[in-house]
C-alpha cells in the first residue's frame, strides 16, 4: 500500500532495526518494540540462562511476539579477561564460549558478540548532552589510572592471545554456523590500566580478520567508536562501504558523540559532531542486510527514562532510512 504523502521508491532497505531486551522479557517489553516498528532484538544472558532449554524458551517467546532474536551474548565469555590475557583459566573459558556457540546454533541463533576488553568499557564521570545525563570520557583522567592486572601487558602478548583464541574457536564457529561479531575497544585509545586496546583502528580490524582466516569472524561496526577514534579509524563512510561489500558487518551500533577523543560525550543521534544521515545513506546504498542497534544514548529524566531513549532513537533511525531510500531512488 502506498503511504500518503510519500512517493513510492524503487529502493527498499534490507536493514533490520533491532533493540535490546532483558534476559527474561515481559510481554509488554516485546510489544513495545513491535509498536516502534522494530523487527529484531538481542540479549545479554547470565550464565544460568545460556543452556539450551532456557535459550529455546526465550526464542519461542520472542517469536510468539512477532520478533526475531538475532544475536545473544554472554558477558562471561565475551569479555573474559582469562581469554584476553592468557591466564591459566583461558581454556576453560574458551570451552564455555564453544558451548555457547553450540547452544546458540541449536536454538537457531547465528550471531554472537565479543570484545577484547578485559576490564570492559571505561568511562569518566557522567556529563550532559542537551540537558540529559550522558556517558563521558576524558582520556587524561583514564590513562593516568594504575595497572588493573598487576603489571603492564604488551601488544604482542594480546595478539598472541587473540590468535590462540581464533585457532580454538573458529573451527567451532564454522561447525555451528555462528558468526562472531567483534566490537572495537571503547574508548579506542592506546592502552588503559596497563593493557593495550587491541581493536582501536581499522588496521587492527584487518589484522584480526587476517589472523582468523575465516568469514566466521565479522564485526560489530560501532559508529560511536569509529567517531571517537578519529584519524586512527579514518573515513567512516568509506569504511562502512568497504566492510559491507566484504560482508564483514554482522551488526551496526548506531551512536553519535560530541567530538573525537581525547574528550567526548555520547550524544543524541541528532546532536553530535557527525551527520548520522550520511552513515545511514551509505548503509542503505551498500545493501547492508544485518541489524542496526541503538547503542548508548543519554538518559531522559524521571519517569520518562524507561523506553523514551529507545523510542526517540528508533523513530529517528526509521526516518533516516526512509530519507535515504527516497534520495537514492531520486524521489
Amino acid at each position: 500500500m502506498k503511504r500518503i504523502g510519500r512517493p513510492e521508491t524503487n529502493i527498499r532497505s534490507r536493514i533490520k532495526l533491532s533493540a535490546f531486551i532483558n534476559p527474561q522479557p515481559s510481554d509488554d517489553e516485546l510489544l513495545f518494540l513491535r509498536q516502534l516498528g522494530v523487527s529484531h532484538c538481542y540479549a545479554w544472558l547470565p550464565d544460568e540462562l545460556t543452556n539450551y532449554e532456557d535459550m529455546a524458551q526465550l526464542v519461542e517467546k520472542v517469536t510468539r511476539a512477532g520478533l526475531t532474536l538475532y544475536n545473544v551474548g554472554s558477558m562471561t565469555v565475551a569479555k573474559s579477561p582469562n581469554i584476553h590475557l592468557g591466564t591459566s583459566d583461558r581454556d576453560r573459558d574458551i570451552a564455555r564460549f564453544a558451548d555457547l556457540l553450540r547452544v546458540l546454533s541449536r536454538a537457531g541463533i547465528h550471531t554472537t558478540t565479543f570484545t577484547w576488553e578485559p576490564d570492559q568499557v571505561w568511562s569518566s564521570p557522567a556529563s550532559a548532552s542537551r540537558f540529559a545525563k550522558a556517558r563521558h570520557v576524558d582520556l587524561g583522567e583514564l590513562t593516568s589510572q594504575p595497572f588493573t592486572r598487576g603489571r603492564e601487558y604488551s601488544l604482542d602478548e594480546l595478539w598472541e592471545n587473540f590468535a590462540y583464541f581464533m585457532r580454538a574457536i573458529i573451527p567451532v564457529a564454522q561447525e555451528t554456523g555462528v558468526r562472531l561479531a567483534l566490537h572495537p575497544n571503547d574508548p579506542p585509545t592506546d592502552a588503559l590500566g596497563g593493557i593495550p586496546c587491541l581493536i582501536n583502528s581499522r588496521q587492527r580490524y584487518d589484522r584480526a580478520f587476517a589472523i582468523a582466516g575465516s568469514a566466521c569472524l565479522g564485526m560489530e561496526f560501532c559508529t560511536g567508536c569509529w567517531l571517537e577514534g578519529g584519524p586512527a579509524f579514518g573515513d567512516m563512510l568509506a569504511s562502512i562501504a568497504h566492510y559491507a561489500q566484504e560482508k564483514r558487518i554482522c551488526i551496526v551500533h548506531f551512536r553519535n558523540v560530541s567530538a573525537p577523543q581525547p574528550v567526548f560525550t555520547e550524544t543524541f543521534l541528532d546532536n553530535g559532531y557527525f551527520d548520522m544521515y550520511q552513515a545511514m545513506k551509505v548503509l542503505v546504498a551498500s545493501g547492508y542486510d544485518g541489524t542496526i542497534i541503538l547503542d548508548h544514548t543519554p538518559d531522559f529524566t524521571g519517569d520518562y527514562h524507561l523506553g523514551a531513549g529507545t523510542a526517540y532513537a528508533i523513530a529517528y533511525m526509521r526516518a533516516l532510512i526512509e530519507r535515504a531510500e527516497d534520495e537514492l531512488s531520486g524521489a
